[in-house]
């Protein structure tokens, strides 16, 4: 009777352990999966915000040159001799020679002119349109030279626009153009093909959202610029959200960039928009909701396998555990293979997977286990890598993901009794204790130049080679430690220049 006793309370004892294992397998598996959903989810809209920002850049540069191109040719001597001399017929075919030539250089041109100041065509692309007036309604007119005026010497963009001569989509702009007195003695205008942008934007595959398009707007009408369907161009957006971007930015006059979430057609949307203030166009990425967060999804379902096969273990290990030994054995295993299951689990949450450096998230758990005092300070450097979504953008991720790596290599060579941290994209923290009483923070402005000086030599990426720049700073921490500490760095790596003094702050 005594040894059936004994074997009961094993197996109840068994059982509790069992019970408890379960408990805690279960409420780190919901942590486990909230973290990871969480950060999956947010990584994937920050991947289409960063797409939005890059596509941005390139229709921001299209427009940017077609400003130079309009620039250089109000500059040349025939333009402003015939504005001088509308009636001199030397100067009318020198300028309308001058501007047949310079047209045949320009790519994807619509046409290029220049007009006196009530805008009589004096020489123009096509030489059939000269001594036409563009502008015969007296308010229309008044409203382009004000608008001209209100430029200065700068160009004066209307936007993208249909043209009434072609009937198709152009970049349209104007610039006055002055005598030596300052007076407006005449303009120039242009107009150029947006063909070759969309053919760009279009030829631009977006890795892991195939079924992603891009739209853009004009907040100034609310009417859309680009759009998948063809018949929307030049028409009013009709959904909730986008309408409430318009009014938010239309007297914004800086640049933006967020996402939101919406529904057509039975369908839900992730968009992620860049807001371009200089035009006053937001573009848009838009991808189906089930695409976008398809990792999130496959992440919860590969976890939602692993804990069934978790539980599936643990009864089974219940069902056979009559047998004292034998249940030993199996409980034993299934420990050591819960252990490394959270330690693998673990590192995927504070690690990060490209570096193998802490991340983000382990640097605010290690900030509340550090004890730092007057007499035990600690100094935390920053290095960011300037320009990096650039970087990317040329060069490809490939080489992005190099560079980091590089940097982390050389970081792990000067700190080698330092923890690292990846608190950002292409942003990398240093926290330094203090071993000594020699360590000042001269010397320590020195290692951080040190530092820099061995990160900005060439890197030899699968792109080739590149130099990058860094911003960079250092804290000094005499008090409790808290997370804030990247705040302080981030403005203060804000303001270093290059080659320049270290930025630096002392927190108490």
């Amino acid at each position: 009777m005594k040894k059936q006793s004994n074997n009961t309370n094993n197996g109840l004892n068994i059982n509790l352990i069992l019970i408890i294992q379960l408990i805690v397998m279960l409420v780190l598996f919901i942590l486990i999966v909230m973290t990871i959903s969480k950060t999956t989810r947010q990584n994937s809209i920050e991947h289409m915000g960063t797409i939005a920002d890059e596509r941005a850049h390139i229709i921001d540069n299209y427009v940017d040159n077609a400003e130079k191109t309009l620039m250089a040719y109000s500059k040349a001597g025939q333009i402003k001799d015939v504005l001088e001399h509308p009636t001199d017929e030397k100067a009318l075919a020198a300028a309308q020679k001058y501007t047949e030539d310079f047209s045949a250089d320009v790519d994807n041109l619509e046409g290029i002119y220049v007009s006196e100041w009530n805008t009589h065509v004096l020489a123009h692309t096509n030489a059939d349109t000269r001594g036409l007036i563009t502008r015969k309604d007296p308010d229309k007119l008044k409203e382009l030279q004000d608008a001209m005026l209100a430029e200065g010497s700068g160009v004066y963009d209307t936007g993208i626009i249909i043209s009434p001569a072609s009937q198709q989509q152009i970049v349209s702009m104007y610039k006055a153009v002055y005598n030596d007195n300052g007076d407006p003695i005449g303009l120039v205008g242009l107009g150029i093909y947006t063909d070759a942008l969309v053919q760009t934007l279009d030829n631009m595959p977006i890795r892991g959202f195939d079924e992603s398009f891009y739209s853009m707007v004009n907040v100034k009408d609310g009417n859309y610029i680009f759009n998948i369907d063809k018949n929307k161009i030049g028409q009013p957006a009709v959904f909730g959200e986008l309408i409430t971007l318009c009014n938010k930015y239309r007297n914004s006059s800086k640049d933006d960039t967020g996402s939101f979430e919406y529904a057509n057609n039975g369908e839900d949307y992730v968009s992620a928009y860049s807001y371009m203030s200089d035009h006053g166009w937001i573009l848009m990425i838009d991808d189906s909701r089930s695409e976008v967060f398809s990792l999130t999804r496959n992440m919860r379902i590969y976890l939602n396998i692993f804990g069934l096969c978790v539980l599936g273990l643990m009864l089974l290990f219940h069902f056979i555990n009559k047998k004292q030994q034998e249940t030993a054995q199996k409980l034993s295993s299934a420990v050591e293979k819960n252990t490394k299951t959270k330690a693998s689990l673990n590192k995927a949450v504070f690690k990060d997977i490209l570096t193998d450096v802490n991340n983000r998230t382990a640097f605010s758990i290690d900030m509340d286990k550090l004890r730092i005092t007057p007499a035990t300070p600690r100094y935390f450097a920053m290095f960011n890598i300037r320009g990096f979504s650039e970087i990317n953008s040329k060069f490809g991720n490939d080489a992005g993901d190099s560079l980091l790596v590089a940097t982390v290599d050389t970081l792990s060579k000067f700190y080698q009794s330092a923890d690292i941290y990846r608190t950002g994209s292409d942003e990398f923290v240093v926290s330094i204790p203090v071993e000594g009483d020699n360590v000042t923070e001269a010397r320590m402005k020195s290692n951080v130049n040190a530092v820099v000086a061995q990160l900005i030599r060439p890197q030899n990426t699968s792109a080739g080679f590149i130099t990058p720049s860094y911003k960079y700073a250092l804290v000094k921490k005499t008090s409790l430690a808290d997370s804030s500490v990247v705040t302080v760095l981030k403005d203060l790596a804000e303001h270093s220049i290059e080659g320049g003094e270290v930025q630096y702050a002392d927190m108490h």
